[in-house]
């Protein structure tokens, strides 16, 4: 063998070495990737699947909730090949020469579980307790979002509700309660204790701190929230107590509240999302609920149209027409995502245990 057939033998030996090589660092190299990928896929879903049931519950779709249980990534990479060499003899030149086969396949396996029985009432239906929602504002979360998002009525005030009737827009007294709230937390004037008492959770509002020289502004706040929810202005401790659906005047050291379910939520939702005037005069759907007093915007502004704009935040189709949230529209990106959370606390009391994602590593 010639020095220069001797070197191209070496040459398709190594390509065939590193082909072959490749596959045992497929495992590896996809797992890397795939920790990330599924986990925005899982998210990505889950806020295309709220969307949908907001958007189904507004023209009276009955919802329905699945769970992914388990993901298997499949991945299969093979490769064969070989290097021929021939000496040669005469007048036959020699030569080397490789044959080589790469096969990739992926094949993701999706398990999911719809909701159902129990796990979907106790999910869904009844009104989350107070002792699950509260705590969300301890974590930094805007108390007048959360209570916008989950609260239908504290005391006597109402929140916006689809049913119609006189409080179908909510109270203006409602709004100036939560924006009363929320300027209290950003000065730091409004805590929340738990105490559970009996084996039963106890939440208690502290309006106000301890300094002698608290800005007039907070003390201003404080006597809104006492005149509108007409409590004692003797204690600075209040406890919230659950109240009655038609709402409970708060008196003395209580605060009653009414809080949604996630069906109530994903409901009120829909009842605030525009729709085009034809579903309406058809009969499809009722006509948009509209906000009162200084919150007339939407808790989350979804767009109808045609056609979706490529970078939305989050779309879905339904019938003819697309809908979607902005991208830029972070209000609302906010909103859906404090929505989101709740739906998984929501979850998390069910027996289900969270979704499985095997990715063979070889």
């Amino acid at each position: 063998m010639t020095p220069f057939s001797f070197a191209r033998y070496v040459a398709v030996a190594s390509t065939c070495v590193v082909v072959l090589g490749g596959c045992a660092t497929v495992g590896p190299s996809r797992l890397r990737a795939d920790q990330v990928n599924y986990e925005r896929a899982l998210g990505d879903a889950k806020k295309r699947e709220i969307l949908a049931t907001v958007v189904g519950l507004r023209f009276g779709d009955s919802p329905s909730f699945v769970t992914v249980s388990q993901i298997i990534a499949a991945y299969n990479l093979d490769a064969s090949g070989g290097p021929t060499v021939n000496l040669g003899s005469g007048s036959v030149p020699n030569y080397a020469s490789a044959t080589a086969t790469v096969s990739y396949a992926n094949h993701p396996t999706f398990t999911f579980t719809p909701v159902t029985g129990e796990a979907y009432a106790t999910a869904y239906i009844r009104p989350l307790p107070s002792s699950l929602v509260l705590p969300l504002a301890d974590s930094g979360m805007p108390i007048d979002l959360l209570l916008r998002v989950a609260v239908q009525s504290v005391g006597d005030l109402q929140n916006a509700s689809p049913l119609g009737g006189v409080n179908s827009a909510g109270s203006p007294g409602f709004f100036e309660l939560l924006r009363a709230l929320r300027s209290l937390q950003l000065a730091g004037e409004l805590t929340l204790e738990y105490k559970e008492i009996d084996k039963v959770q106890h939440v208690y509002l502290t309006l106000g701190g301890t300094a002698t020289n608290e800005p007039a502004q907070n003390r201003a706040d404080i006597d809104t929230v006492r005149r509108l929810l007409h409590l004692s202005g003797t204690t600075a401790n209040y406890e919230i107590v659950s109240a009655s659906p038609s709402g409970t005047p708060a008196r003395g050291n209580t605060i009653p509240i009414v809080t949604r379910s996630v069906l109530g939520i994903l409901t009120n939702l829909g009842a605030q999302v525009d729709v085009p005037q034809a579903s309406i005069d058809s009969g499809a759907t009722k006509p948009t609920v509209s906000l009162v007093g200084g919150e007339t915007r939407p808790t989350v502004v979804v767009h109808v149209g045609g056609s979706v704009p490529g970078d939305a935040y989050v779309a879905v189709e339904y019938g003819s027409d697309w809908y979607w949230i902005d991208r830029t529209d972070f209000d609302s990106k906010y909103a859906f995502t404090v929505v989101q959370n709740i739906i998984a606390l929501a979850e998390a009391t069910q027996d289900s245990k969270a979704p499985i994602v095997t990715i063979p590593a070889n």
